[in-house]
């Protein structure tokens, strides 16, 4: 899961919870001490569906049709994937305002997503997602800032040729992990 996913998710909470969901991926350690109770809080909520979600058979069916090359990243891109699923199904525009608003009125991001948050702003990625091409051109972009070959860009035509079995593998998971949140208390 991606912002838009983990925004959806966390949709519930205050401001600050969903924050901590949205800038989660780029903090590093125990978010304790270092940022407010509720982004704290956030943050970890965004963890606990990270590890959830990286735990089901569905994405491990994924990994196992991924090309063996691309194997170690495609989880990086099944990410964006998810938001895609998200955006094109359960679009929610006062959810994304409130999401833009939210990342701008903070003024602290992790250093890692500080440069990023005004471009997924801007450009409005989170609505762009909807669109299979620009979530794969956002999936080889996130590629050129990894060292190293970019795997995830060479990935990207194995998305486009399994994407009806992504679809449903979304169509899987998403509600498993919506019924999982909602039995959790989360």
């Amino acid at each position: 899961m991606n912002f838009l996913a983990h925004a959806w998710l966390a949709r519930g909470g205050n401001d600050a919870f969903l924050y901590g969901n949205l800038i989660a991926d780029g903090v590093k350690g125990d978010p304790d001490g270092d940022w407010a109770a509720d982004i704290a809080r956030g943050i970890r909520h965004h963890r606990r569906v990270d590890a959830w979600v990286d735990d089901h058979a569905v994405i491990r069916g994924v990994r196992e049709r991924a090309p063996r090359p691309q194997r170690r990243v495609v989880g990086i891109a099944l990410d964006l994937v998810w938001d895609h699923f998200v955006a094109r199904d359960h679009a929610d525009a006062a959810l994304i305002a409130r999401c833009y608003q939210v990342l701008q009125a903070q003024g602290r991001a992790p250093n890692r997503l500080a440069p990023m948050i005004p471009a997924l702003v801007e450009d409005d990625w989170l609505s762009r997602y909807a669109d299979f091409d620009f979530t794969c051109q956002a999936i080889a972009g996130l590629g050129r800032r990894l060292s190293g070959p970019n795997r995830l860009a060479e990935l990207v035509p194995w998305l486009r040729t399994d994407y009806p079995a992504l679809e449903h593998d979304f169509h899987v998971l998403w509600p498993a992990l919506n019924q999982a949140l909602s039995a959790d208390g989360r």
